[in-house]
């Protein structure tokens, strides 16, 4: 069945490592894959454009099937292989609600992660508004804390929701983007307990962003938050 898969997709994206993160839980190995350079464009090549027209990654096909958003793919493959692999959203109505609420704002903290990160690398310095780089900076703060105040009351050793769900799969990669891009451990214990919880289990490990695969070495655009 994974043989009719194919992914374009690129390295650090965390939306791309959702998606590689479910194929691992859903045991959906040997799928075609493509690693794509936003660096290069490549991710606005007509390749991609032909799957995705936004041009943007991931894009993901099963059959004739194109799913190009990350959680709709995410969601797709747990309900076409419901009994396969790791079950990812629990049947218990309050479980499904938790993991549903964490997924949804998961998708806000990927937003204001890439305010601040993107506009410090794609915005050169001398044109940078200091009001915007103020306001995306603190948005950004009280996102991290209000994640830190959920992680307070999640019991020791235990994900989001429980049991390991989709709310882990799409909220992981972002907690690993900013330790990446160098938020304070310090600043963020909970946080950080939750991604040591989670770096080395199986399927992460296995669809790592193969550049931090290579070097450990980070950035620090988030040290001072």
């Amino acid at each position: 069945m994974s043989k009719t898969m194919t992914l374009l997709w690129g390295a650090g994206s965390p939306p791309c490592w959702r998606v590689m993160i479910v194929l691992e839980e859903k045991k959906l190995q040997g799928y075609k894959h493509k690693l794509l350079s936003f660096e290069k464009g490549e991710h606005k090549s007509k390749e991609v454009l032909e799957v995705n027209p936004r041009g943007q990654l991931p894009a993901f096909k099963h059959g004739s099937n194109i799913l190009n958003e990350s959680v709709a793919a995410c969601l797709y493959l747990e309900s076409q292989f419901k009994t396969q692999g790791i079950k990812l959203i629990p049947d218990n109505s309050t479980q499904q609600a938790l993991v549903y609420q964490r997924m949804m704002e998961g998708l806000t903290l990927t937003e204001k992660l890439n305010s601040v990160i993107y506009y410090d690398w794609s915005v050169p310095e001398e044109e940078r508004h200091e009001s915007a780089v103020k306001r995306n900076r603190e948005a950004l703060t009280t996102e991290l804390r209000l994640w830190e105040g959920y992680l307070q009351k999640v019991a020791a050793g235990s994900y989001l929701a429980g049991s390991f769900s989709m709310a882990d799969v799409v909220v992981f990669p972002n907690v690993a983007y900013a330790f990446r891009f160098g938020l304070s451990v310090g600043r963020y214990p909970k946080l950080a307990k939750y991604y040591s919880l989670l770096k080395d289990r199986p399927s992460i490990k296995a669809s790592r962003p193969p550049q931090w695969m290579a070097s450990s070495q980070g950035y620090d655009i988030l040290k001072d938050l």
